[in-house]
């Protein structure tokens, strides 16, 4: 089944018909033209639109999330990285939420990332959990520690595995390093 609430063009598409139908009933029967009749296209239009700007869906949050993750790395603040984080994290090397932040502080420390590019982007949601796929290059600031010993961009595809809050709210319980230049890693190695 379509959900109105994530893309508004099911909607949108109706009001083009019932657009076509109030041009219709308008030709065939002239004496029974009314001005409020444009209004019903117009109306389905708008519910379209407003349902897909006024409901907040667990994919557009999940989406948000990443944005907010992203830009809190470009940016290098691990404090908003922290918000993002639920309390009970844990990976394959990191015990708890504040192992993850204390490395978190030491490999963020300017300079480290100047630009972060989503390339793909795969998630698979069954509240109250969902697995994002997330595919992104990498762009290391010049003088950063990874460009002057590794190389000045990297291709990272990273598993997030995220749990819907009791306050509806989505936070990243678990995150993995799958690949890093289309070569397998673990945490350990990075």
């Amino acid at each position: 089944m379509w959900n109105f609430f994530e893309q508004p063009w099911t909607l949108l598409g109706a009001s083009v018909l019932v657009l076509m139908g109030v041009l219709t009933f308008r030709s065939v029967w002239s004496e029974k033209r009314r001005p409020w009749q444009w209004l019903l296209p117009a109306g389905v239009a708008v519910l379209g639109l407003g349902l897909d700007l006024g409901v907040t869906t667990d994919l557009e949050k999940i989406h948000g999330l990443i944005r907010t993750g992203m830009k809190a790395v470009e940016a290098e603040d691990c404090a908003a990285l922290a918000r993002i984080i639920a309390s009970d994290y844990q990976d394959s090397y990191h015990q708890s939420k504040e192992s993850l932040m204390s490395h978190c502080r030491s490999r963020l420390t300017p300079p480290a990332v100047r630009r972060l590019r989503r390339v793909s982007t795969d998630v698979k949601l069954a509240a109250p959990d969902a697995t994002t796929t997330l595919a992104i290059w990498i762009m290391f600031d010049k003088d950063s520690y990874w460009a002057q010993s590794y190389k000045p961009t990297a291709l990272v595809l990273v598993e997030f595995y995220l749990r819907k809050q009791p306050n509806k709210a989505w936070l990243v319980r678990r995150i993995e390093v799958r690949e890093v230049d289309k070569m397998p890693v673990t945490w350990g190695m990075t």
